[in-house]
């Protein structure tokens, strides 16, 4: 998941039991493979019910790693147990995007009305034990600054892997493979989300540089979105957002508070 792809180790959250005791096998099964049953699906039928309803289409960009990684290994200097992730750093960049492009502000409610928040929340996608997955949201998470935003991502994403469940309003979710090597993915949107981005682990790929060709190291944004709030033309423009904001990434530096008078 999203929140472990640059991690070099998670926490993992307490063990449960996905699956019941095996059945005895009949007279004539003995000899055969044995059978489970009462295996819990991997999406609960509340996601599938939700799911009949997305049109969903999917694109792909890459974007340059080079001003993350840089951002990590300076913040890394000075605080080195502390430092804030790439993982971090990418949620950040898709924030100020969808500062952006209000159609990724939305949400698609059960009745299929579309409704946009000024104010929005962002979603993290959190692998847990036992091949399930769950989501922490940032809540409001344009109104946080630079030290806000690393402090709710944190939490957020303890309390999430630890069992905390939070209400789900978020129109983007992140997620990603990348502890896997997964360099690109489609992913599913939930409903009331708009849209998910898988983000790819870091690779080299040979990019246009005028009229040359070079090597460099990226990552694959592949965004999934839900057709009946948003075309591809809006999507693609987010998406490049997104790339500007990850390619063009600083530290931010601390707000200047007005003098008293």
């Amino acid at each position: 998941a999203f929140a472990e792809q640059f991690d070099a180790a998670a926490k993992e959250s307490p063990k449960t039991e996905t699956e019941a005791a095996v059945s005895a096998p009949a007279p004539g099964d003995r000899g055969r493979h044995v059978r489970h049953y009462n295996i819990e699906p991997a999406l609960s039928p509340t996601i599938t019910r939700k799911l009949n309803r997305v049109i969903a289409a999917n694109l792909q960009i890459d974007a340059r790693w080079e001003a993350i990684q840089q951002a990590r290994q300076a913040v890394k200097k000075t605080d080195r147990e502390q430092a804030p992730s790439p993982s971090l750093m990418i949620a950040w960049a898709v924030v100020r995007a969808m500062e952006k492009y209000a159609p990724f502000r939305r949400l698609i409610l059960e009745d299929d009305q579309i409704v946009q928040n000024d104010d929005f929340d962002l979603g993290i996608a959190v692998a847990l034990e036992g091949d399930r997955l769950a989501t922490a949201v940032i809540t409001t998470a344009n109104q946080k600054s630079w030290p806000e935003f690393i402090g709710a991502f944190n939490e957020t994403v303890a309390a999430t892997r630890a069992g905390r469940v939070d209400a789900m309003n978020a129109p983007v979710v992140i997620t990603s493979l990348g502890a896997f090597e997964v360099k690109a993915g489609a992913p599913i949107v939930v409903p009331p989300s708009v849209a998910t981005l898988f983000v790819g682990t870091a690779h080299h790929e040979l990019i246009s540089n005028k009229n040359n060709n070079e090597s460099a190291e990226v990552i694959t944004l592949s965004l999934t979105f839900d057709h009946r709030v948003v075309n591809g033309a809006g999507a693609a423009a987010f998406a490049n957002e997104i790339k500007n904001q990850i390619e063009a990434f600083k530290i931010p530096k601390p707000e200047k508070r007005a003098a008293s008078l």
